[in-house]
């Protein structure tokens, strides 16, 4: 089977397979004879919002390919840095001050998870291993071992109501566009923290500087940007209690995602449904 790099397609009508990220608008509908859409990546809200996106051709993303490790970590250390209180000990370093500060134990430190696939049941499972109370949110309730989840409209309240951190992993999706905004913040107790590795259209900026700089939040960690690179001029850069990533929660393993690719271009092959098969009415 051939293999072309983009904008080097050769005949257009002999592609079978197109294998996206962030891919230019429309330029999916010129592929008459595409098979399959193969998304390289978890998320696919960046796809699914072309408007020339054929509507007949299946689109598959990666499902984990390595990624659920690497999230958990990084979200196991913002629990870790915000509980030890590191941003107070960093800024005391700065102005050459010896202090300990209160700091509460794991065990009174309750960790909300929001998004449980894949990703986001290893993240709460593996904050749980180290002791902390873990809540975990999704639309559907699915459970998780280990971790008390909550569901729906309702359940979102009691959620945010006990939860110190916010982890967010949730996929983008026209309901979940925006999630992080003031009203969530408002139903967190007063001096939680926010941390956003799921995508930067859940983030309302201006409403978490406002939490910010009023207190309701007393900080926050964030991966993931509406506009990436984040412009030089945005607010988060300079916001003291914004800590700024470049993307980098977790980077997709090459030998992985190569292996799901080639399994899921097989199983199109013996007209199988492929692995991560995407529900455009879920957006995910």
């Amino acid at each position: 089977m051939a293999f072309r790099v983009w904008p080097d397609t050769g005949p257009r009508d002999a592609i079978r397979y197109a294998l996206v990220w962030r891919q230019p608008p429309g330029s999916l509908a010129r592929l008459p004879n595409l098979k399959a859409i193969l998304v390289l990546g978890a998320g696919v809200d960046s796809v699914l919002d072309d408007p020339g996106l054929p509507a007949h051709v299946p689109v598959a993303r990666l499902v984990d390919a390595g990624l659920a490790g690497p999230m958990a970590e990084y979200a196991l250390y913002a629990a870790l840095h915000f509980q030890r209180r590191m941003s107070d000990y960093f800024a005391q370093q700065r102005t050459v001050i010896w202090q300990r500060r209160d700091e509460l134990l794991a065990r009174q430190w309750p960790v909300g998870v929001m998004g449980l696939g894949v990703i986001g049941a290893t993240v709460a499972q593996r904050i749980a291993a180290q002791g902390y109370p873990v809540l975990g949110w999704s639309q559907s309730g699915q459970s998780v071992e280990g971790v008390e989840v909550l569901a729906g409209a309702t359940g979102l309240e009691r959620f945010l109501a006990r939860t110190r951190v916010l982890v967010n992993v949730l996929p983008l999706t026209s309901q979940t566009r925006g999630i992080l905004n003031s009203r969530t913040f408002s139903a967190m107790p007063r001096g939680s923290y926010v941390v956003n590795i799921g995508r930067g259209g859940h983030m309302v900026d201006a409403d978490l500087i406002a939490a910010l700089d009023s207190g309701r939040l007393a900080g926050a960690l964030l991966d993931v940007f509406e506009q990436e690179p984040l412009p030089a001029a945005h607010p988060f850069w300079r916001h003291p209690k914004i800590i700024v990533t470049p993307h980098v929660a977790a980077p997709t393993l090459a030998s992985e995602s190569q292996a799901q690719v080639v399994e899921n271009i097989r199983r199109l092959e013996r007209g199988e449904m492929p692995l991560g098969l995407v529900d455009r009415d879920r957006g995910y």
